[in-house]
C-alpha cells in the first residue's frame, strides 16, 4: 500500500511536457510521415511502376506465343544475315498490339522490352515501348520510330545518352530480325515532330534508308522541356527460324547468348496485383492482435487507467502503439503490419489515383505520353 501511495506522489510530481513541445512532436510527427510518404511514392515511380510494366510485358509475350529461335545443342543458334530488301513484319496493327521485341546490348543482357502500337498513357506506362502509328513497320523503307520513359515505369530508354556509335539496336517480329546500328542523336524540343518523319534527315524528300527512332524525355528526372532522339541505320535482318543474331550472341555460334527468352526470372512478375498481401497483412494483424488481447488483456492500458504510470506525452504514432494489445514486441510487430499493410494499399491505390489526378504529382510522375 504504501508503496502504491509512493508511485502516485512520483507521478503527481513527475514533470509534464508543455502544450507548446506536445504541438512541436505532434508536428514533427507529421512531417516525419509525409517525408516517408514522398520516400513511398519515389519508390513506387522509379521501382514498383517498372515492376507493373515488367509483368504486363511478360503476358503480352506469352498471350502471342511466337516461337523460339533455332537452337544448336540447347544454345541459339546464330541466324545468318539475308541478302535483298527485308520483309515488312507486321504490315499493320492496331493500338495495344505488340509490334516487335526491342534488344539494345548497350544496357545490358538482360536488357528486352516490348514494342506496342501506339504512343497514349497506358501504352508506354504498362507495355515498354510505343511504336508511332504514322510512322514505318520494322523492315519498311523509312523510319520505325519509337517512345518510351526515360524514369520510371521500366524506364525502358534510361540510359539512351550512353549509346555509342555502331552499338546494335536489335528488333525482332514473329518471324524476323531485324540488326540496326546506332549513329547519332539530338537533342529538340517536343514540338519538333520532323524527328520522326520518314526521312528525318530531309522530311522534304522521300525516305531512302531503312531507320530506326527512340524518343524520350530529356532531362531525366525533372520536368521533360526537350526530347532525345536516338537514330539507328538498318545493317541486315535475319530469320527467327535461323536462330538470334550475332549481335546478341557472345560472339560466334558456339558461345552462350545473351537473347532472353519469354520466361522471367523474377518472382515479382508472377505478383500480378497487391491486393493479396494488403489481405494478408490485415488477416495477420487480425489474428495476432485477437491472441494477444485474450493472452495479454491490453496490460498498458489497463495499467494507465488503474494509476500505475504517469500520463504519457501527447503522440500520434505512441497513442497507436499503446491500443494495440500485448507487450511490448508483439505491440511493435502489429505497428509494423500495419505499416506494411499501408504501404501496399498505397501501392496499389493510392499513388496511381495521385499520379492520375494531382497535376504537380502528375508532372511529377512523368505520367505523360512521350510525344
Amino acid at each position: 500500500m504504501a508503496r502504491q501511495d509512493h508511485t502516485r506522489r512520483s507521478m503527481r510530481s513527475a514533470p509534464k511536457r508543455s502544450a507548446l513541445f506536445s504541438v512541436l512532436g505532434i508536428l514533427g510527427e507529421i512531417l516525419l510521415t509525409l517525408a516517408v510518404l514522398c520516400g513511398l511514392y519515389i519508390a513506387w515511380q522509379l521501382w514498383w511502376t517498372g515492376v507493373e510494366s515488367s509483368q504486363s510485358q511478360l503476358q503480352q509475350r506469352q498471350s502471342v506465343s511466337w516461337s523460339e529461335p533455332a537452337s544448336d545443342n540447347g544454345t541459339s543458334a546464330v541466324a545468318a544475315a539475308q541478302q535483298g530488301d527485308p520483309p515488312v513484319q507486321p504490315t499493320s496493327a492496331t493500338e495495344g498490339d505488340l509490334v516487335a521485341e526491342i534488344y539494345i546490348p548497350r544496357f545490358g543482357s538482360a536488357w528486352q522490352r516490348n514494342v506496342v502500337q501506339g504512343t497514349s498513357n497506358e501504352q508506354l506506362a504498362k507495355h515498354g515501348l510505343g511504336h508511332y502509328e504514322d510512322t514505318q513497320m520494322p523492315g519498311e523503307m523509312g523510319n520505325f520510330a519509337v517512345a518510351g520513359h526515360r524514369s520510371g515505369y521500366g524506364e525502358p530508354l534510361a540510359h539512351v545518352d550512353e549509346l555509342q556509335e555502331g552499338d546494335a539496336i536489335v528488333v525482332r517480329t514473329k518471324d524476323y530480325w531485324y540488326v540496326y546500328h546506332y549513329t547519332t542523336h539530338k537533342i529538340v524540343l517536343p514540338d519538333q515532330t520532323d524527328v520522326v518523319a520518314a526521312n528525318p534527315e530531309d522530311p522534304t524528300v522521300a525516305a531512302t534508308k531503312r531507320m530506326i527512332t527512340l524518343t524520350t524525355c530529356e532531362p531525366r528526372y525533372t520536368s521533360a522541356t526537350h526530347r532525345w532522339i536516338s537514330w539507328g541505320e538498318l545493317d541486315y535482318w535475319a530469320k527467327v527460324s535461323d536462330g538470334v543474331p550475332k549481335e546478341l550472341s557472345a560472339g560466334d555460334s558456339s558461345a552462350s547468348t545473351v537473347f532472353s527468352s519469354q520466361k522471367s526470372t523474377s518472382p515479382l512478375d508472377s505478383l500480378t496485383s497487391l491486393v493479396p498481401v494488403v489481405t494478408w497483412l490485415l488477416i495477420a494483424y487480425l489474428v495476432i492482435s485477437i491472441a494477444a488481447a485474450i493472452a495479454w488483456r491490453y496490460p498498458v492500458l489497463r495499467r494507465i487507467r488503474q494509476g500505475e504510470q504517469a500520463r504519457p506525452d501527447v503522440s500520434i504514432f505512441g497513442w497507436l502503439s499503446r491500443h494495440q494489445p500485448g507487450i511490448k514486441p508483439i505491440r511493435i510487430l502489429l505497428m509494423a503490419l500495419l505499416a506494411f499493410a499501408a504501404a501496399a494499399a498505397l501501392f496499389q491505390w493510392g499513388f496511381p489515383w495521385l499520379a492520375s489526378h494531382v497535376p504537380y504529382l502528375q508532372l511529377m510522375s512523368n505520367y505523360v505520353s512521350v510525344n
